[in-house]
C-alpha cells in the first residue's frame, strides 16, 4: 500500500504511544521485522483529513537516543538515516504530560535531527486531575513546533492531531535543543566536513553510534573511529553533559508553561493502593487471588461457547458423513481438516479470555507492580529484575518474550533469560491443559466457590514458574560472568483500562492464534489424515480379509462393532501407528500409548497441534461415531493390552507435566538460534527442557498410577 506521508511515532516507555497508533490505524496494521533485524516493526495505515493516506509505523519506546538495548537503537537508525526504508517524513513525539520534563529530553534530540516534528501531549486528562496545568500556546511558541494535547484512553484530541499531521510542512524545524557544538567542536566539524552535513547533532551521534547506520563504506568507519581518537573522544562524559545541558535548556522552556498545583498529591493514590497491591505478604496474596480469578473465569466463562463450538463441530462432521459422496475426499475433509481444525477452534474462548485479562492488567499499570514484586525473587536467584518482563510475557509467548530479552545489557542475564522462558506456561499450552484437565479433574467446587479445574490450571502455570526460577538459579551458579546488573522501572500511576483496547487484543490475538496456528494444524492434519489412513498394502489386505471372512461367519455381531474394530486395527498397522508403536516403548513408561505418542512428535511444530492430532487419529479411529465429541472420544478410550481407560489422573497430569516442561516449540528454537546467533543454546535448551520433562513425567506417572 503506497502512502502519501510517513510517519513515525517516538516516545518513553508508558506514554500511551502504542494505544495511540492502535486508535489512529484500528484494524488497518500488520506486523513485520526491519530489515535484517529480529525486532518487530508495527505498520499501520490511516486517512488524514485531506483524503491523503498515511503510514504510520510505531517505533520501540526509548528514553534517549542513545540506545541501551537493541530494541532502541532502532529509533536512532531510523530517525538519522534518510536511506533507512522506513525513514519517516515527519515524526510525532507522544510525550506523558504528566511528567513533560523528562518526556521533553527525546524531543530535544529529535529535533536537533531537523526531522519535522509533532509534539503530542498525551494524558492531559490526567494531568489536569493531578493539579498540573499546562499552557499548550506558550508551549508551542517556545519550541516552534505544533503541540496538540490528547488523550488516547479517552479518545479526545485525535482530531487535532489528524489535522496537525495534515498540515505540516515538509520543512524541519530549525529550533535547537540545545547547542551541541561546544561539546566536541573539533570532532564535530571533522565528521560534518566528511560526510556533507550542516547537522552539528547528527554529526555528534555518528561520532557516538556510528555502528547503527549501515550505508557507510568500510573506509568511512575506520575515518570515524580514528576522529574519536584524535580528539579523545569520550562518549559516556559526553552523553552526560549533553543530558545535563539540555535539562538545563528545558528550564528555560518550561519556565512559566507548566502551573503545577497538585505536586504533594500527584502520585498520593497510586502510592496509597502500592501499600497494599506491593506489600511483600498483601502483594503476593492478592496477586495469586488474581490469578486464580483469571483461570476460573477462563473455565466457567468459556464453557458455553466452546460446548456450542464442539458441537456445531461434531454436528458438521456427521452431517458430511450423512450427506457428502463416500470417498477418499470427504474423508480426509472431514476426519482430517476439519477434526484438526476443530481442536483449535473451540479454544478461541479462552484465548480471549486470556488476553482480556493480560490487556486489563497492563492496562491499569498492575502487571508493572507484579514485575517489580518479582525483581526481589529473581535477584536472589541471580538474575536482574529485567528478566521479570520476558518471563511475564511469556505466559502469552515465549517468542516475543525471548525477543525481548534485548533490552537485558548484561550477557549472562540476557541468557538465562532465554533458556528459562520457554519453561513459563504459555498460551499454546492451554488448549493441551484444558483438554486434560476436562478429562481427569471432575467439574467439582469446593467450599462452594474454588474450582477444582481452576485450580489445577493455576497449578500447571505456578509450577512452570518454579521451574523456570529454579532452573534459573541452576544455571546462574553454571554460567560465569563478571558483568554487574541493575533495574530501573517507573511505576506508571493506576488508571481504568481503556475497553476498546481490551477488545481489540482479544480480537487481535485470537485472530493471530487461529491463522498462525490453524495453518500449521490443516498442514499437519492433511499429512497425518493420509498416514493414519494408509499403511502397508500386505498389512491392510490380511485386516480386510480377516474381517470379511468373521461378516461371513458372524450371527449375533454388529456390522457397527466390527467396523470399528476394522477401523482401530486398520489405525494401529498404518504408517503413522507404526511410527506411534516404534515410540511407544521409550514413553510406556510415562504412561503414553502409541496415539499420545504420534501426538509427541507432531505437536513438536506447535504445542497447540496436540489436540489437532488427538482430534484427526480419533476420527480416523472412530469407526460410525462420528458424531461424538473429541472429549468423549478420549474419555471413553481405553487401552488394547489392559482394557483400561488410557487418560486416567496418572496418565493426564504425566502428560501436562511433560508439555509444562518439553521445548515441544520450533518457532522458539528458531528465535532463540536468531537472538544467540548460534546453535550452542537451542541444542542445550532442547535437551535439558527434553530430559526435565521426561523425569518429572515419569516420576509423576509412577508415583500416581
Amino acid at each position: 500500500m503506497a502512502a502519501d506521508i510517513k510517519i513515525a511515532l517516538v516516545g518513553n516507555p508508558n506514554t500511551g504511544k502504542s494505544t495511540l497508533f492502535n486508535l489512529l490505524t484500528g484494524l488497518n496494521q500488520k506486523i513485520g521485522n526491519f530489515p535484517g533485524i529480529t525486532v518487530d516493526k508495527k505498520l499501520g495505515y490511516c486517512k488524514l483529513s485531506t483524503g491523503k493516506e498515511a503510514e504510520i509505523i510505531d517505533l520501540p519506546g526509548t528514553y534517549s537516543l542513545y540506545p541501551k538495548s537493541k530494541d532502541e537503537s532502532i529509533v536512532f537508525q531510523v530517525l538519522a538515516d534518510q536511506q533507512n526504508v522506513s525513514h519517516p517524513d515527519l515524526v510525532v513525539i507522544v510525550a506523558d504530560a504528566t511528567n513533560l520534563r523528562r518526556n521533553l529530553l527525546l524531543y530535544t534530540q529529535v529535533a536537533d535531527l531537523n526531522i519535522p516534528v509533532i509534539l503530542a501531549l498525551n494524558m492531559t486528562d490526567m494531568a489536569v486531575k493531578e493539579g498540573i496545568n499546562i499552557n499548550i500556546d506558550k508551549l508551542s511558541e517556545r519550541l516552534g513546533v505544533q503541540v496538540v494535547a490528547i488523550s488516547a484512553r479517552s479518545n479526545t484530541g485525535l482530531k487535532e492531531l489528524r489535522e496537525a499531521i495534515a498540515n505540516t510542512t515538509p520543512i524541519a524545524t530549525q529550533v535547537k535543543g540545545a547547542d551541541m557544538n561546544i561539546l566536541a567542536s573539533e570532532a564535530i566539524g571533522e565528521v560534518k566536513a566528511m560526510i556533507g552535513t550542516e547537522n552539528d547533532y547528527f554529526a555528534l551521534q555518528l561520532l557516538h553510534q556510528h555502528e547503527h547506520i549501515e550505508k557507510y563504506t568500510k573506509e568511512q568507519y575506520e575515518r570515524f573511529e580514528e576522529i574519536e581518537r584524535t580528539h579523545h573522544f569520550e562518549s559516556s562524559k559526553l552523553q552526560a553533559a549533553e543530558t545535563i545541558a539540555r535539562y538545563r535548556y528545558l528550564s528555560t522552556i518550561l519556565t512559566g508553561v507548566i502551573e503545577d498545583t497538585g505536586a504533594l498529591k500527584k502520585f498520593a493514590m497510586s502510592d496509597r493502593i502500592d501499600a497494599i497491591l506491593t506489600n511483600r505478604f498483601s502483594g503476593f496474596l492478592i496477586f495469586l487471588l488474581i490469578l486464580f480469578f483469571v483461570f476460573n473465569a477462563i473455565f466457567s466463562w468459556s464453557s458455553y461457547p466452546m460446548d456450542l463450538i464442539e458441537g456445531s463441530f461434531a454436528w458438521l462432521t456427521s452431517y458430511g458423513h450423512e450427506h457428502l459422496p463416500a470417498g477418499i475426499l470427504t474423508d480426509l475433509f472431514l476426519d482430517g481438516i476439519v477434526a484438526g481444525l476443530g481442536g483449535i477452534v473451540i479454544f478461541i474462548p479462552q484465548i480471549a479470555i486470556l488476553f482480556a485479562f493480560i490487556s486489563i492488567l497492563e492496562d491499569t499499570g498492575y502487571m508493572a507492580r507484579v514485575t517489580f514484586m518479582m525483581d526481589k525473587i529473581m535477584r536472589k536467584v541471580g538474575l536482574s529484575g529485567r528478566s521479570v518482563v520476558p518471563m511475564i510475557g511469556s505466559i502469552a509467548c515465549a517468542v516475543p518474550s525471548i525477543m525481548s530479552a534485548r533490552t537485558i545489557e548484561n550477557w549472562k542475564d540476557r541468557i538465562i533469560t532465554i533458556m528459562v522462558s520457554p519453561l513459563v506456561s504459555c498460551s499454546a499450552r492451554l488448549p493441551v491443559y484444558t483438554l486434560l484437565i476436562s478429562l481427569i479433574i471432575p467439574e467439582r467446587n469446593v467450599w462452594g466457590f474454588i474450582s477444582l479445574q481452576a485450580l489445577t490450571l493455576m497449578g500447571m502455570y505456578l509450577i512452570s514458574i518454579l521451574a523456570a526460577v529454579i532452573v534459573a538459579f541452576v544455571m546462574k551458579l553454571i554460567i560465569k560472568s563478571k558483568e554487574k546488573s541493575y533495574f530501573i522501572m517507573e511505576l506508571p500511576v493506576y488508571r481504568m483500562p481503556r475497553w476498546t483496547n481490551v477488545l481489540y487484543t482479544m480480537y487481535e490475538k485470537s485472530r493471530t492464534f487461529v491463522l498462525e496456528a490453524g495453518k500449521v494444524i490443516i498442514a499437519i492434519s492433511i499429512v497425518l489424515w493420509v498416514l493414519a489412513s494408509y499403511g502397508p498394502s500386505a498389512r491392510f489386505e490380511k485386516i480386510e480379509n480377516k474381517y470379511a471372512q468373521i461378516e461371513l461367519q458372524k450371527d449375533s455381531v454388529q456390522i457397527s462393532t466390527l467396523e470399528r474394530d476394522k477401523a482401530a486395527e486398520k489405525l494401529e498397522n498404518s504408517y503413522a501407528g507404526i511410527l506411534g508403536q516404534t515410540l511407544e516403548p521409550v514413553i510406556r513408561p510415562l504412561g503414553f500409548d502409541w496415539k499420545i505418542g504420534i501426538a509427541l512428535i507432531t505437536s513438536f511444530a506447535a504445542r497447540e497441534a496436540f489436540v489437532g492430532t488427538m482430534a484427526t487419529i480419533y476420527s480416523v479411529d472412530s469407526g460410525d461415531e462420528e458424531e461424538s465429541t473429541l472429549r468423549d472420544k478420549m474419555r471413553v478410550a481405553t487401552d488394547a493390552t489392559t482394557g483400561l481407560p488410557i487418560f486416567t489422573f496418572a496418565t493426564g497430569f504425566s502428560l501436562m507435566l511433560f508439555y509444562a516442561f518439553a521445548m515441544q516449540c520450533m518457532s522458539t528454537v528458531a528465535i532463540v538460534y536468531r537472538e544467540t546467533k548460534s546453535w550452542k543454546w537451542p541444542v542445550i535448551q532442547l535437551v535439558y527442557m527434553t530430559l526435565l520433562a521426561y523425569v518429572a513425567s515419569l516420576i509423576a506417572y509412577q508415583l500416581l498410577k
